[in-house]
């Protein structure tokens, strides 16, 4: 008897690929292959069942790390190469005070968090781990993926869903080839601070787990160094910013996303709480209609970025998982970006880039800090401040 969590890297995905799918070959759903004599409640809004004896099983989506840490008995990573690895470190302590277990499925997508946990525990004895490809599944023949092939699907793909290659290029991926620039000239690694620079904070909001905090320095030659990045704190505002206060940098401009100007549901908006908790020097950035300007606006800037280690390795494993996935919602088929734990990390690196587009950025600024205060913004037709 216990509670049971089934883990997808979104709660869409676990209702579209576990709790409403149809199972091809017994033609039911995959959720009914439980005896139904051994349940005793099914809450389909939750996706929960309560069993005869007590015990339940719920799915549930780790997009939000509200929802993990919970009193588990045992828990599945399904898809695990794309959940956020700090779902599995909220739960791990409470998997080791039960006597509990974990499963981890899943298929490559690049040298990620789940490949180093693979690496970590081949030898491990407390730990099964296998690879099985479509050579020893014998789930497709070889004549099925060659007409893949001649379908138009990318051989990185090919070798990444059949062969499970994790040294194959992320299928859909934004920021990969920058990175692998970025660490091919060693701007990923074990950089300073530099104390002449203030350090500034570039936010994408969420619950108080989810809030992205990234830190970065403009140096001289346009250099952007990434220094820092805070998620998965689960502080209050005031909280948060003692904690930003104690880390003892320069402190400069912090960056929030437009809806840091939003009114709440207290009639305070999120830019006038962080004033009241001490966070100085703001700026709020004023919406984009798209999120591919700031995109690209960054893809152009990479070449100037450097990520300091082991600070930033959360950020650099985000921006690598980042990644595009086809949406017909409109009716026509568009790549846009999956909206992932990747994502928070990314638009928290947005904020940044559309505040350089918007010009309030400061140069290098040796041996000062910055104190301005919140310009007047406005948009008229194209992006203004």
């Amino acid at each position: 008897m216990g509670n049971y969590a089934y883990y997808f890297p979104t709660a869409t995905l676990g209702r579209k690929a576990l709790w409403d799918n149809i199972d091809a070959k017994s033609r039911m759903r995959v959720i009914d292959h439980l005896p139904p004599e051994i349940i005793a409640k099914s809450n389909e809004q939750q996706m929960k069942l309560t069993l005869v004896n007590g015990s339940t099983i719920q799915v549930l989506g780790t997009e939000t790390l509200d929802v993990v840490g919970g009193n588990y008995a045992g828990v599945i990573f399904s898809e695990s190469a794309q959940h956020n690895p700090m779902a599995w470190d909220y739960t791990r302590p409470i998997l080791a005070e039960n006597g509990g277990w974990a499963l981890f499925n899943g298929t490559p997508r690049g040298k990620n968090w789940f490949y180093q946990l693979l690496q970590a525990n081949r030898g491990n004895e407390k730990w099964f781990t296998q690879v099985l490809t479509v050579d020893d599944t014998g789930a497709l023949t070889p004549d099925d993926i060659n007409e893949e092939r001649r379908a138009g699907m990318r051989e990185e793909m090919i070798q990444q869903e059949f062969y499970c290659d994790f040294s194959a290029a992320n299928a859909g991926s934004i920021y990969g080839r920058f990175l692998e620039r970025a660490e091919a000239e060693n701007r990923v690694g074990n950089f300073p601070i530099d104390g002449s620079a203030p350090v500034h904070t570039a936010w994408d909001l969420g619950s108080p787990r989810n809030t992205v905090v990234t830190y970065f320095q403009i140096l001289p030659f346009g250099v952007v160094r990434f220094v820092d990045c805070d998620s998965g704190h689960d502080f209050t505002l005031a909280e948060r910013v003692a904690y930003m206060r104690g880390k003892g940098y320069n402190l400069g401009n912090a960056y929030l996303p437009h809806d840091a100007a939003q009114t709440a549901r207290n009639g305070h908006t999120f830019e006038a709480e962080a004033r009241a908790a001490g966070l100085a020097n703001i700026f709020v950035v004023p919406p984009c209609q798209s999120v591919w300007p700031g995109i690209n606006h960054a893809g152009s800037m990479f070449n100037q970025f450097e990520f300091r280690l082991p600070a930033c390795e959360r950020l650099v494993e985000a921006l690598r998982g980042y990644h595009t996935l086809p949406d017909t919602t409109s009716g026509i088929v568009r790549n846009e970006p999956a909206h992932t734990w990747e994502s928070h990390y990314a638009d928290s690196l947005r904020t940044f880039v559309e505040a350089h587009m918007g010009g309030v950025v400061p140069k290098h600024a040796s041996g000062r800090r910055i104190e301005t205060q919140r310009p007047a913004m406005a948009l008229t037709g194209s992006r203004r401040w």
